[in-house]
């Protein structure tokens, strides 16, 4: 009940991975079911010995506070904290990632878990038939909390395929890069980039010059910045890849460090900065704070540079050309 299908890993991997279908998502469901009912158990035998029997609005009231954190608080806090696996989905195999491959977050949780109460599982699910016949429906499996979500279930234990190069940050755009607003650029359009950068060795030269350019307006247009002048477009494109993969892992690590340090019962040391420890590839394992900091001699991303310089030059048919002479080595 398994398809395979290619995924680009927040490191900006491609990889090939199994999609978990409805037999895998439908066992870790059942395990999380075990676990939910287990802590109503522990959650009710608790009310029973500390709530009142005579007021029964009290009662009430904290059977539906125990019903919603389970039922939603339990899939978005271990999706969240362990990045999208659930005691199911470990016990399983399973992990749940965004469509472009990357890592999820806690709004890509809650809206799965609040999108699974109400719709798919159990205030309007049927008990699940609506998960199911959404899921038999797609594809790769997704339900409607996915669809809802930009998610999908893919199997962690997959075998070992094809991987191509990390992207990395090309030379002197780092300071560009890190002006940018990355919330803007859509998980799609990102997939689709990594992809054509992944196969950009592989396509004829005029196929890849006019891809790479549509792609690089595409995501120009999404972040409200152009090209800089005399960057080819797949530069382009990995310079906010690869800077959109630093913060990623930026943001897990100073996640991580926050566990360490509330499970040891202190706050990190003064000065202590997580995401100084990422190492980034565009700068050859120089640290992220760092990068940023380097001065770029390219212009600062903003929305319009108001100036026709900032256009790549065109040929009479319209179609943007690379200069003859730049600084970078095209991805292998």
């Amino acid at each position: 009940m398994h398809e395979e299908s290619e995924l680009v890993t927040g490191e900006a991997v491609v990889l090939d991975l199994h999609v978990a279908k409805l037999a895998s998502r439908a066992l870790a469901m059942m395990l999380d079911v075990l676990v939910q009912f287990a802590l109503f158990i522990g959650a009710f035998f608790v009310l029973t010995l500390t709530v009142p029997g005579e007021d029964e609005s009290l009662a009430l009231t904290l059977i539906l506070v125990v019903v919603v954190l389970i039922m939603v608080g339990y899939p978005v806090l271990f999706e969240t904290l362990s990045r999208g696996r659930s005691l199911g989905k470990m016990a399983v195999g399973l992990r749940v990632v965004r469509v472009d491959g990357g890592p999820i977050r806690f709004r890509h949780a809650l809206t799965r878990g609040l999108a699974g109460f109400v719709i798919d599982f159990w205030a309007l699910g049927v008990f699940g038939a609506v998960a199911v016949i959404v899921s038999l429906c797609s594809s790769d499996g997704r339900r409607v909390g996915d669809f809802l979500a930009g998610t999908l279930v893919v199997r962690d234990r997959a075998p070992e395929g094809v991987a191509y190069p990390a992207i990395g940050m090309p030379p002197g755009l780092e300071g560009w890069a890190a002006q940018l607003d990355l919330t803007r650029l859509p998980d799609d359009l990102a997939l689709a980039s990594r992809q054509f950068l992944a196969r950009f060795s592989q396509l004829a030269p005029e196929a890849s010059h006019a891809l790479g350019w549509k792609l690089a307006q595409q995501v120009g247009n999404a972040l409200g910045t152009p090209v800089p002048p005399g960057v080819p477009p797949w530069a382009f494109l990995a310079a906010v890849l690869a800077e959109r993969r630093n913060r990623d892992h930026a943001r897990a690590v100073q996640a991580y460090a926050a566990q360490v340090a509330a499970a040891r019962g202190h706050l990190p040391a003064p000065g202590y900065s997580a995401s100084a420890q990422v190492g980034s590839m565009a700068t050859g394992g120089q640290p992220f704070a760092a990068a940023q900091a380097q001065p770029s001699p390219w212009p600062a991303a903003t929305g319009s540079t108001g100036s026709a310089a900032a256009d790549p030059p065109t040929p009479p048919s319209g179609t943007p050309v690379v200069p003859a002479e730049n600084p970078f080595t095209p991805p292998g």
